[in-house]
């Protein structure tokens, strides 16, 4: 397992900002397999946007009381909303600026977790595979 690729993609999915694209490519480049690096690279980009999750999970109370100021009417229209629109959201978690937010809130607003790693695996495999598809 290349664990620099692991630790950048990781990385580059909490809400800390990087990117583990460059360096998918220059793996690939340097000749590295494609199907392991692009396998890699979504664990750990999918690892790292779980940690977004938990934070919007485990931060629930204080985040409705204190930061957003959310009464309980507030919070189930959210819930309404996330769970039409939010859940197929999750398959764009690997968007610049939206993806971070987006994990934050599904794990605020208690998208199963189940559902949460399947859409953003999905989503984020794909992107990587296009990737990787585009330069071999």
């Amino acid at each position: 397992m290349d664990w620099g690729l692991f630790l950048s993609a990781l990385i580059s999915s909490t809400l800390m900002p990087g990117g583990s694209e460059a360096l998918l490519l220059y793996r690939l480049h340097e000749g590295g397999a494609p199907v392991a690096l692009v396998l890699t690279a979504t664990a750990g980009n999918v690892l790292g946007s779980l940690i977004t999750y938990a934070m919007g999970r485990l931060g629930n109370a204080a985040l409705h009381r204190r930061w957003l100021r959310m009464d309980e009417a507030a919070v189930a229209r959210a819930e309404r909303w996330f769970s039409r629109y939010g859940q197929p959201a999750l398959l764009f978690a690997w968007l610049p600026f939206v993806g971070d937010p987006l994990c934050l809130v599904a794990g605020l607003l208690r998208s199963p977790l189940w559902l949460f790693v399947l859409l953003v695996s999905l989503g984020k495999a794909a992107r990587y595979a296009l990737l990787a598809w585009t330069i071999g």
